[in-house]
């Protein structure tokens, strides 16, 4: 079986975001007649590491993209569509394409096949109005899923704000106020996340709508774009990947990770550890999602 491409490039910039789109050989405009959704975290208010308009507003309004979000589960500036879209405005998004808050208006379920924990995947309603998906990932530490790339973009990203709770809980609950008193093992968590990304994979296959993935893998905190605190990089920047295999692209960036000489790498990879992160990529290969063989092309 042949390996999963990960194209890469050192530039992070908008000619290097252009660079791995092509190289990957699809396109999601379908010739300019797809809607074409843009998936990307707008980041927690007080927060600083979420990708910025110079740098992914070119791509996006050449596909012609909208940003696709859903509210959080967790307290904060954007558990309300209202909110949500000032926080999108003030950290640039709406400077370069419409912000649609996905599950403004409701959810609904996708199913989940052979998971062990989430039996569905709540997701914001207006995902079913895509005919393309960009999985547009900023690549950066996470202070409960150890890390954040293309699968916690797509499981906790697409899912709606119940839906984010249901996934947290392991499947417990969906209640946004219950989700975080609710006790289960860590690795139930991480591969929960695995289940709701696969679901979101095989939605968008049975339903012919293609979907690429790209992690821009710059701003390295051990915390997340969700966090209002976020700190400050803890080692230097790595680059672009862009696959069509989540598992390989993330497989990929974590493999960086663990190849840098830089000094401050350590602390990613043990906050990675610490969470159990690294697993995700094992269990979501074994419900068929992708690979972590890959083969990484620079261009």
């Amino acid at each position: 079986m042949a390996k999963s491409k990960v194209y890469f490039t050192k530039s992070i910039s908008p000619e290097g975001l252009e660079k791995v789109y092509e190289a990957l050989g699809v396109d999601v405009t379908k010739g300019g007649t797809a809607k074409v959704g843009v998936k990307v975290s707008t980041g927690e208010d007080g927060a600083k590491g979420y990708l910025k308009a110079d740098l992914i507003g070119p791509f996006v309004k050449s596909l012609n993209g909208t940003i696709i979000e859903c509210n959080t589960a967790y307290p904060g500036a954007r558990t309300t569509a209202e909110d949500h879209i000032k926080v999108a405005e003030k950290h640039g998004f709406t400077s370069f394409a419409p912000v649609d808050i996905m599950d403004a208006d409701g959810e609904f379920k996708i199913p989940v096949k052979n998971g062990k924990h989430l039996e569905y995947d709540l997701v914001g309603k207006n995902f079913a109005n895509y005919d393309s998906i960009v999985n547009l990932a900023h690549g950066k530490g996470h202070i409960m899923g150890g890390f954040g790339a293309n699968l916690k973009n797509q499981s906790i990203g697409i899912a709606s704000r119940n839906g984010k709770a249901y996934i947290h809980s392991a499947g417990h609950t969906a209640d946004p106020d219950e989700c975080w008193k609710d006790k289960h093992e860590q690795i139930d968590f991480i591969e929960s996340m695995a289940e709701a990304a696969t679901a979101v994979a095989d939605y968008l296959k049975e339903n012919n709508k293609p979907i690429i993935y790209i992690t821009v893998m710059n701003a390295l905190s051990l915390d997340c774009d969700c966090d209002a605190h976020q700190g400050n990089p803890v080692m230097d920047d790595l680059g672009i990947v862009a696959s069509l295999d989540p598992v390989a692209n993330d497989q990929a960036f974590i493999d960086m990770i663990w190849a840098s000489d830089d000094k401050g790498a350590k602390k990613l990879q043990k906050r990675i550890d610490s969470r159990l992160g690294r697993e995700i990529l094992p269990y979501a290969e074994s419900l068929g999602l992708g690979s972590r063989e890959y083969e990484l092309v620079e261009v």
